[in-house]
């Protein structure tokens, strides 16, 4: 099975560095998944979020011409999927960011008229 640029892959970690992990795809091949490329979250260790032997999927980014193949885990998940570690992912259609800005954007508004009108009364009971 040849792997072709921006599939989607399913492979094991067998090496965990500073800068990313290496993951033995389905034919053998071994690939690379940078640091950045592992979580739509910012990752300060990667050894938070992966481990030695974990299943993941990834989406094929590019293979030069030496061969080494470039993944990505972030961009193989959609549509509000699941990550290998079944943590839910952050919005990523439209309808979704709007819907969620609007849910906090309400929820900020009320928490301030709140402590606004707390504000009032203690004044009105001092005078």
């Amino acid at each position: 099975m040849s792997v072709n640029i921006g599939e989607i892959v399913e492979g094991t970690v067998t090496d965990i560095l500073n800068y990313g992990v290496f993951v033995k795809l389905c034919d053998g091949k071994n690939g690379l998944v940078h640091i950045s490329e592992v979580s739509k979250d910012y990752v300060s260790d990667i050894h938070d979020v992966l481990k030695t032997g974990d299943k993941v999927k990834a989406k094929v980014l590019s293979i030069d011409e030496k061969g080494k193949i470039a993944l990505s885990i972030k961009k193989a998940v959609v549509n509000n999927k699941v990550n290998h570690q079944n943590e839910k992912v952050g919005p990523t259609t439209l309808d979704d960011m709007l819907s969620k800005f609007l849910k906090d954007s309400d929820e900020r508004q009320l928490d301030l008229k709140r402590n606004i009108e707390s504000k009032r009364g203690a004044s009105r009971k001092r005078a």
